[in-house]
């Protein structure tokens, strides 16, 4: 994770501090990764998705760029702050193209079944949802579900950033599923 004598935890703790040029030069060394996390979250989206990878990409780091001064103390935060940012690029699409098809754009369609057939926004916005009330009765499930499962961090990567024991991680990641596929259930 080496360009030019410096790590990502090294500039992001420079881009903390103030230096502009530091959110720049690491680009070029996440831009793998983040495309390749961008690249799990759409294989869960609906065909005919109108975001591409690299577009949900350029939408995530623009909103982490254009933020107050980031809080992130490591790579492993950081990847869970862009995965929670592209979550939160898709729920935000998803509630646009919701809208749209309920009349907000007020402009005549062609009705069209193949390009209607696979419609996940509603999934997208229920799971969403459904964190949220997680987040509520549990923050730590909820973020250890968001960095594991949408941010593709290991169990071990989210034991770090959340500062717990793997074996925790584990555990609380399979009764946040149960809770969340009842959740959806109902």
């Amino acid at each position: 994770m080496v360009n030019g004598g410096q790590s990502v935890t090294a500039l992001l703790r420079e881009w903390r501090a103030g230096d502009p040029q530091a959110a720049e030069r690491l680009l070029p060394l996440v831009y793998e990764e983040l495309r390749t996390l961008a690249a799990s979250y759409m294989q869960r989206e609906r065909a005919g998705h109108t975001l591409r990878p690299t577009d949900l990409i350029g939408e995530a780091y623009v909103r982490l760029a254009a933020g107050s001064q980031p809080t992130w103390d490591d790579r492993s935060h950081f990847f869970a702050i862009a995965a929670r940012t592209m979550r939160q690029v898709l729920v935000d699409h998803a509630r646009k193209h919701t809208a749209q098809k309920r009349g907000a754009d007020d402009r005549p369609i062609t009705f069209d079944e193949d390009a209607i057939a696979v419609d996940r926004p509603a999934e997208l916005l229920a799971l969403h949802d459904a964190l949220d009330e997680l987040a509520v009765l549990d923050e730590r499930k909820a973020r250890a579900v968001e960095l594991h499962y949408f941010g593709g961090l290991t169990h071990e990567e989210v034991a770090r950033a959340l500062d717990v024991h793997v074996n925790t991680v584990s555990r609380e990641l399979k009764l946040a599923e149960a809770w969340i596929h009842r959740r959806m259930s109902v």
